[in-house]
């Protein structure tokens, strides 16, 4: 029975989403927004409201923002500091600091301009149409299941980020995880046999990767993932990418990306692109540089450097380690040669060097005096699009 949760199914596609906080069924009263106060950025907003609230950055991956960050980005006075295909992929937690069960979930996709400033005019609009809907009733129940109704700001996250969302959304509030908690740690014991894994629920595992600290959930998963097929594994990569992971744990990913590469040298073919990709992300947010780095130049520098799925997964999940100048060589090397040719090359360095801090290592490593003619050529093209 699939209620509650998503569940892998054997391509990792038929999918389903129930689990939503937003739906619970809170109290009748509301809180009220006060409306005498001067309202002009949603930081006013949210702060005239009388709520709690969290605000999360989606587009990478789903990392807490600070609201001093967001108040001044909101400003313009500093770039959005996680810019995403030019945009501000935001997750906002709202709740009732007397009644945790009272709660409200957006999810908003802001424009950035080309300075990677919020874009003003866009912000404002949301904002009036946020006021016509809600008014002074923020937490009003039949106002919160309309709040965002055909707003053309709002999205959808994919599943894989609403569950990263709803485990921390869940921590925060201190709510028990999901039913599908604990069969994932059974899961992970291996008592039914690591092939059993196709009732397994992505927020499951979610609640899982999100509790590391918790429970040993740190010492369990390091036991079984080596052991794991690679749907799991990649379904558990997904969710590690939205966590702060201890060195043991990227010491064990790390291990199994290396044993992935070893066993597609002895049996080209064995190893799918998907799956370093997977772990790539998976290790992307572990605490040890040398680890990360180490992991990256090894797939850049095999064959599966220049798959397309692997260089887009280190541009949008890695890409702070391209300020090392070593990765950040290798990496414009392999996506000098990607499989899709100039026009991939020219999108994931425009991505690069639209975030902060971004543009001078990837620059540097372009000009690179000792690059190669493949690179040369590439920057021509990409330089030559820039002037059309």
């Amino acid at each position: 029975m699939l209620s509650n949760d998503v569940r892998i199914s054997t391509s990792l596609t038929a999918l389903s989403w129930s689990h939503q906080l937003s739906q619970r069924h809170p109290p009748s009263s509301c809180l009220k927004v006060h409306t005498m106060q001067t309202i002009q950025t949603l930081t006013d907003f949210l702060n005239a409201s009388n709520v709690s609230f969290r605000l999360f950055d989606m587009g990478r991956r789903v990392t807490k923002l600070s609201s001093e960050t967001f108040c001044h980005a909101e400003q313009a006075r500093i770039p959005y500091p996680l810019p995403y295909l030019k945009h501000a992929w935001i997750g906002i937690l709202l709740w009732n600091p007397k009644q945790t069960d009272q709660q409200i979930i957006w999810f908003l996709k802001l424009p950035l301009d080309e300075q990677g400033l919020l874009v003003q005019s866009a912000r404002d609009d949301f904002l009036h149409r946020l006021a016509r809907c809600v008014g002074d009733q923020l937490l009003d129940k039949a106002v919160e299941q309309d709040s965002l109704k055909d707003n053309p700001f709002a999205f959808t996250p994919d599943q894989d980020k609403m569950a990263a969302f709803h485990a921390k959304a869940g921590l925060i509030l201190r709510q028990p995880p999901s039913a599908f908690y604990q069969p994932t740690r059974d899961y992970l014991s291996g008592l039914r046999g690591y092939d059993a894994w196709q009732n397994l629920g992505i927020q499951g595992i979610a609640d899982l990767c999100s509790r590391l600290e918790l429970d040993s959930n740190d010492a369990v998963l390091i036991h079984a993932l080596d052991k794991l097929p690679l749907q799991p594994l990649t379904a558990f990569a997904a969710q590690l990418e939205h966590q702060p992971i201890p060195h043991p744990l990227g010491q064990q990913l790390s291990r199994r990306l290396h044993r992935e590469l070893e066993t597609d040298s002895c049996s080209p073919g064995t190893t799918q692109p998907g799956t370093l990709a997977a772990l790539l992300r998976g290790l992307s947010h572990c605490h040890s540089d040398e680890l990360r780095h180490n992991a990256l130049r090894a797939v850049l520098q095999s064959s599966f450097g220049t798959d397309l799925e692997i260089l887009a997964a280190i541009a949008s999940r890695c890409w702070q380690d391209l300020q090392d100048t070593e990765v950040c060589n290798d990496f414009l090397e392999a996506l000098a040669g990607n499989e899709a040719g100039q026009p991939a090359f020219n999108q994931i360095i425009t991505e690069l060097v639209f975030i902060p801090g971004m543009r001078a290592p990837i620059m540097d490593g372009l000009r690179n005096p000792d690059r190669s003619d493949a690179l040369a050529m590439a920057l021509g093209g990409f330089f030559g699009q820039a002037k059309r």
